[in-house]
């Protein structure tokens, strides 16, 4: 990684795990880091940490993505106290919770978290990451945080009745099983992350570079609601968390706007190949068109 002294730069779920090895790192080589998480005391906790491990210190906000108005205060946030964004991680995310846990906007949790928060959030901040090339006259970095777990994604990759409470989901997850639920809803949240990326790397192409990733199988507290039998499968087999940063570090500051730029990568730091229905134009403008029209009101 290069010095990355007077870049700006933000992280979703920068106090735990993969998000934490990359405020991590980034502090390392001198960036100005917004930490943004839900909890103010485990931010709190994970920067005094930071602080004692780097000697340089993040700048919190307050962030919570599966309530859209808190997305939108934390962008303002951010927006009154910077002009410019150089690099975003939409890092953040939950993986295969309980379905029954829905967004303060009834939203499947996974989806509203991974996806429609970040999607709101980028929306938000594209006049800082504009102003960015603006002044540098180097394109911006928005670095989405996938996995190979979009290959759980169901049908033709988005099976939009499951994407919001009420009696028509509560259908489709008795039919889809207690086990194979979450594990589809997962797989729906991380294809969409990719089709977001793809689609603000080529609306935004003159002014920005959009790439998603999958960060390796590493342990994490996104396992969390697994069950416990596979945790401790999944424990002895993963990589450790700082592995976790290692590709979105490479595609956030070494690797070259044209080689990212609308990519799919995978470990350690190289360009994969994401199921073929990632890139389904069709499926991304309806994502996309799903997307904007729930948080237009917001």
């Amino acid at each position: 990684m290069p010095d990355l002294s007077g870049k700006v730069t933000l992280v979703t779920g920068g106090n735990t795990g993969i998000g934490y090895e990359t405020v991590k790192q980034l502090l390392l080589k001198n960036a100005k880091v917004y930490l943004a998480a839900r909890s103010p005391e485990k931010a709190a906790a994970a920067i005094k940490r930071l602080e004692a491990e780097t000697k340089n210190s993040a700048i919190f906000i307050q962030l919570d993505l599966a309530d859209l108005p808190s997305v939108r205060k934390a962008a303002e946030k951010f927006l009154a106290q910077e002009s410019r964004l150089d690099i975003l991680f939409n890092n953040g995310g939950v993986m295969t919770c309980p379905p029954d846990l829905l967004t303060a906007q009834n939203y499947d949790l996974q989806f509203g978290t991974n996806v429609m928060g970040h999607f709101f959030l980028t929306e938000l901040l594209i006049p800082a990451l504009t102003k960015s090339y603006e002044e540098t006259k180097v394109p911006a970095r928005i670095v989405n945080t996938s996995s190979s777990g979009h290959q759980f994604a169901p049908g033709d990759g988005m099976e939009f009745v499951s994407l919001k409470g009420g009696p028509e989901r509560d259908a489709w997850l008795k039919k889809a099983g207690s086990f194979r639920g979450p594990w589809k809803l997962y797989g729906e949240s991380k294809i969409g992350n990719i089709l977001i990326s793809n689609y603000f790397a080529k609306t935004y192409s003159d002014v920005l570079v959009s790439c998603a990733l999958h960060p390796g199988g590493i342990a994490t507290e996104l396992q969390r609601h697994s069950a416990s039998w596979l945790q401790v499968i999944s424990n002895a087999l993963l990589y450790p968390a700082p592995m976790g940063a290692y590709t979105q570090l490479w595609g956030a500051t070494v690797a070259t706007p044209a080689q990212i730029t609308a990519q799919y990568l995978v470990p350690w730091g190289k360009v994969g190949k994401a199921d073929k229905r990632a890139s389904s134009t069709k499926l991304e403008e309806e994502v996309v068109a799903y997307i904007k029209e729930q948080i237009k009101d917001f």
